[in-house]
């Protein structure tokens, strides 16, 4: 099969890229499919947290996903030197289930013309220097496409085959859904704990909806040596010794100066880099999506398929100043200063709510910005002040 754009990967990096692709070019967008390995709806590991930004991207194009959800308002954050819930007066963003998300994008985008292969594993991918990419499924069925979108995960075969590097940073994460318990916080309220000192990393509880209710996704994001399995760390935290059915995942953080692009090959979503500070993907993997859908639209009737200036990371982009800001900062909140930034996450209401803010999409008052500015210098004089090993 001959096709003008062939997208690896039908999670919300592909998918997206594939309806923004729509939205400007309906011509092109008839000449694309989307190679998905599984069927859905399938299981897909996530906590599953959507930044309201996201959801206003997708919902500039006229794609509102009706999924079952649990509307978000609120974030806390636990240290070891204090806690803090902050509150917005709106909605900032969803906990939603990848089962249920990227079935109903895919949907959304079968409606509008999209075709979308289900059950379609990638095996090889073949790019001459001249002419079209060549990709093998297993099986051996072989499509042939102008351009190649790789939007196929932390796992990318499209990366490999290209031979980019798996990339420096890249996390372990292992959540459970459980019940609610009543020590828990509000059900709109994402909740992150700091509190383990020799976690380079954070664990989670995130109200997640699931068989008609809201119960809770419990979880840890490690970046750190494998001393401890992110597992043990769970179990500990759920004080729960049963072998409760855990689901391991790994996330691929954006890496400053990579490759994203070669002449009819580009990645997006967490092929290509996701925040490294807290693995928040699925707004990011949205906004890859927007940028390379456009971008396509754009060059492909020209044929400039070199794609040199493709730069979804740019400066001038949210995304490129979003992912920089967080890949210069994680030695930061997790290395020699974590102490400071401690401090300020649990003590900084402006910091939060400009968090708040930034998640959902909003504008952020350059009040709480300065305020939070110096929070973090007071952070910084009480971690100096502290004694050394001890808060």
């Amino acid at each position: 099969m001959e096709v003008d754009v062939a997208i690896v990967g039908g999670g919300p990096a592909g998918l997206a890229t594939a309806l923004f692709l729509e939205s400007r070019a309906k011509d092109l967008a008839r000449r694309t499919v989307v190679l998905e390995r599984a069927t859905y709806p399938r299981d897909k590991v996530c906590a599953g947290a959507v930044g309201g930004r996201g959801l206003a991207l997708l919902a500039s194009i006229g794609v509102r996903p009706d999924v079952p959800k649990v509307e978000i308002r609120g974030i806390a954050v636990t240290t070891r030197v204090g806690e803090l819930l902050e509150r917005s007066d709106r909605v900032v963003g969803w906990v939603v289930r990848r089962r249920e998300l990227d079935a109903e994008l895919a949907r959304i985008a079968r409606g509008r013309g999209i075709a979308i292969e289900e059950g379609r594993a990638v095996r090889e991918v073949r790019a001459p220097e001249d002419g079209p990419v060549e990709l093998e499924l297993e099986g051996g069925e072989r499509f042939r496409a102008k351009v190649v979108v790789g939007a196929d995960g932390v796992g990318s075969v499209v990366r490999r085959a290209v031979g980019w590097p798996r990339g420096g940073i890249v996390a372990q994460a292992v959540e459970l859904d459980t019940e609610r318990s009543p020590s828990d916080l509000p059900e709109d309220v994402l909740h992150f704990d700091l509190t383990e000192p020799d976690l380079v990393g954070y664990a989670w509880d995130f109200p997640t909806p699931l068989d008609g209710k809201t119960r809770m996704s419990r979880g840890v994001y490690d970046l750190g040596p494998r001393a401890l399995d992110p597992a043990a760390r769970l179990a500990r935290r759920t004080r729960d010794p049963i072998a409760l059915p855990k689901r391991r995942f790994s996330e691929r953080g954006v890496t400053l100066g990579e490759r994203l692009a070669k002449p009819r090959i580009l990645l997006v979503g967490e092929a290509a880099g996701i925040d490294p500070v807290l693995g928040e993907g699925i707004a990011q993997a949205i906004a890859y999506g927007a940028y390379a859908g456009e971008y396509l639209a754009r060059v492909l009737p020209s044929a400039r398929l070199a794609f040199e200036d493709y730069a979804p990371l740019s400066p001038r982009r949210r995304l490129g100043i979003d992912l920089e800001l967080r890949a210069r900062a994680l030695p930061l909140v997790y290395g020699r200063t974590r102490r400071a930034l401690e401090w300020t996450v649990s003590h900084s209401s402006p910091l939060a709510r400009a968090g708040l803010a930034y998640f959902g999409g909003a504008r952020v008052p350059r009040a709480d910005l300065a305020r939070a500015a110096f929070d973090l210098a007071r952070g910084c004089l009480m971690a100096g002040l502290s004694p050394a090993g001890r808060w």
